[in-house]
């Protein structure tokens, strides 16, 4: 069985707009599963650079599925291994949100496997 790693990463800034107004962080930590494939999440990774919590949303389909709590300048470390299957045609996104007014930056790595 042949597998390919895919990876949502990067940092990328964060406005917060309200603890309960998760919103896109950038298009590249969007993620569709091509046709004919099946895809797992492996891991989260993320890091938070504010004095404030923040969290970072998995979103499937437009549903969010996984929240995952940053603290200030803190970060976090979630196995996700055979949580779930992702059929071909999945979209993945990851989201986040903050307080109203805090700004700063996320570090944020999402591993997933596609078979």
């Amino acid at each position: 069985m042949n597998s390919t790693p895919r990876f949502l990463q990067g940092v990328y800034p964060i406005a917060g707009e309200g603890l309960d107004k998760p919103g896109p962080v950038d298009p590249a930590l969007r993620y569709t599963v091509p046709g004919g494939a099946t895809a797992q999440a492996l891991y989260f990774r993320g890091g938070n650079s504010t004095d404030h919590l923040v969290y970072v949303l998995l979103v499937r389909d437009g549903v969010p599925v996984r929240w995952f709590p940053i603290g200030a300048k803190g970060d976090v470390h979630v196995p996700l291994r055979v949580v779930e299957d992702l059929p071909g045609g999945t979209v993945v996104e990851l989201q986040a949100a903050a307080p109203i007014g805090v700004t700063g930056e996320l570090v944020v790595d999402l591993g997933l496997v596609e078979v």
